[in-house]
């Protein structure tokens, strides 16, 4: 004890009621400070004033009581230590239940989310079904419409065939009668085929001015891939064109029965071109006019109004499937051919047939081509001929033979002079119309399938399209450039205007563009 003044100790331990002077901060015992304040209203040590009420009770916790002697020997830490051990056994096994417990729920969880998401996919793909049945009908509708309007050249009862009405399910219509070749539509051939021969003699042998260099070419890569122009669930687009005067839209036939008009430099779908029964196999993009003209083995070949989306012509030329397509100089005909073992000439404007004619051959024609001037054209056979036709007199003037397997693609150069042909047997053969007479053969690799040719707007270059891309440069026949890019069958190839890039279709379903 510390003495403080002669009446009053502070005590150095902890007293047993602790209470804080606020004044001094100095610990007293509660009933010492109490009579000390009493008597004296000041705090003991600084003599400063301080009333009880003022003094701070100090709280401690509890002392820990010791272990009884009996829990301090060995055994009796031995069992403390397993009874630890077996509560904190227990402690985990509780938890790893309820981390089971938790996991089984979680999976429960995902599994009944998984099958909410797969009935909803269901339910939108059901929709999707219903919409595109309820389209289809709605276009059959249309088109069971268009077909009920009078025309010249529509049998008044037509009769469906057994094998349409079992391949497509509806009522066909029977081949369109033959309205003839009048004086006025000869002599407007006529006159068409002058303008243009010359034309090309004013062109003569000059080299159209910003015609690509074919060092230019040689330097081509892809530049532009698009997958999605055609249905994904039957793949492939079969036949592709271009648009003379702009070359920015781009026409695709597809596998899927449906037409597509693409603008690749907005990257945007213009029109799908639905009404087909059957995959469209040829597609021509008027040279002047926003017009397309598609074919089908379904026997018809159809025009289109791009702007509309809507085929304003159906004609009916074929009693079987429709091979060959092409449009006249004029842009007003179209020529057709197909495996009935006829090739037709029909009119775009209005739908009629102007004249049939048959092969003769007793073979189903596979291709068909106009020369340049429009007066004369050439068809492909199954049997490996290729035939040169004169429109006017519908009379076969010249036959090339030397092909080794079914002529699968024909194209005529710009100048008149020249027609490539390729068929089965891997093969490119180059004629001259002057000399009826093969002057070159392009041989390709054994496996090669050449689908279709294309010779630029001025005849200087040659591209191929079958198991990879090709071009050639005219005269010279040596390929100054070759792509693989496509993952399948390339089924159609065409020049962009000089030759300043090319565009090519697959069986990948994609239409790739290439240039410098």
């Amino acid at each position: 004890m510390v003495s403080v003044t002669t009446d009053f100790k502070v005590c150095n331990e902890v007293p047993e009621h602790p209470v804080v002077s606020p004044v001094s901060g100095i610990v007293f015992e509660r009933r010492l400070i109490e009579k000390y304040i009493n008597e004296n209203g000041k705090d003991p040590i600084n003599g400063k004033d301080l009333d009880v009420e003022q003094l701070v009770d100090i709280k401690a916790p509890p002392t820990a009581k010791p272990k009884a002697p009996s829990a301090t020997s060995v055994p009796a830490l031995l069992k403390s230590l397993q009874d630890e051990w077996d509560a904190v056994m227990l402690n985990s096994f509780t938890l790893r239940q309820q981390l089971q417990t938790a996991r089984q729920e979680l999976s429960l969880s995902v599994v009944r989310l998984i099958f909410a998401a797969s009935h909803a996919l269901y339910q939108h793909d059901a929709g999707c079904r219903v919409i595109a049945r309820l389209t289809k009908e709605v276009g059959s509708l249309r088109e069971a419409v268009a077909t009920l309007k009078p025309h010249a050249q529509v049998p008044a009862v037509p009769q469906p065939t057994v094998a349409d009405v079992a391949e497509v399910g509806v009522p066909a219509v029977a081949p369109t009668e033959t309205a003839g070749m009048t004086p006025e539509i000869i002599a407007k051939l006529q006159d068409r085929a002058t303008v243009l021969t010359q034309e090309r003699k004013k062109r003569g042998k000059t080299v159209p001015e910003g015609l690509i260099s074919a060092e230019t070419i040689r330097d081509f890569r892809t530049i532009a891939s698009h997958p999605s122009l055609h249905s994904a669930s039957i793949p492939g687009i079969l036949a592709i064109d271009l648009h003379a005067a702009d070359t920015s839209k781009v026409v695709t036939g597809g596998a899927d029965k449906n037409a597509t008009v693409f603008n690749k430099d907005t990257e945007q779908v213009v029109a799908i071109l639905k009404g087909h029964s059957k995959k469209v196999n040829h597609v021509i993009y008027h040279p002047s006019e926003d017009i397309v003209v598609t074919s089908s083995p379904d026997t018809t070949v159809r025009v289109w109004n791009v702007s509309n989306s809507q085929c304003s012509q159906i004609i009916r030329a074929h009693a079987d499937a429709v091979t060959g397509l092409s449009l006249h100089a004029t842009g007003d005909y179209v020529l057709s051919t197909g495996t009935d073992e006829h090739w037709a000439f029909s009119d775009i404007r209005t739908g009629r047939v102007l004249s049939k004619v048959s092969d003769g051959g007793g073979v189903a024609l596979t291709v068909a081509q106009f020369h340049p001037d429009g007066l004369i054209f050439a068809t492909g056979t199954a049997d490996a001929q290729i035939k040169i036709w004169d429109l006017k007199e519908q009379t076969n003037v010249a036959n090339f033979t030397g092909h080794m397997g079914q002529v699968s693609a024909i194209s005529f150069s710009e100048n008149g002079y020249y027609l490539a042909t390729a068929a089965d047997d891997a093969s490119v053969k180059i004629w001259d119309l002057r000399k009826l007479k093969n002057f070159k053969t392009i041989q390709l690799e054994g496996s090669y399938e050449v689908k279709d040719l294309c010779f630029d707007q001025s005849g200087t270059y040659l591209a191929v399209a079958g198991s990879d891309v090709r071009v050639y440069v005219c005269k010279l026949w040596n390929d100054v450039f070759v792509s693989n890019d496509h993952t399948a069958t390339v089924t159609g190839v065409r020049f962009g205007h000089n030759a300043k890039f090319l565009a090519s279709v697959s069986m990948d379903r994609t239409l790739k563009l290439y240039g410098p």
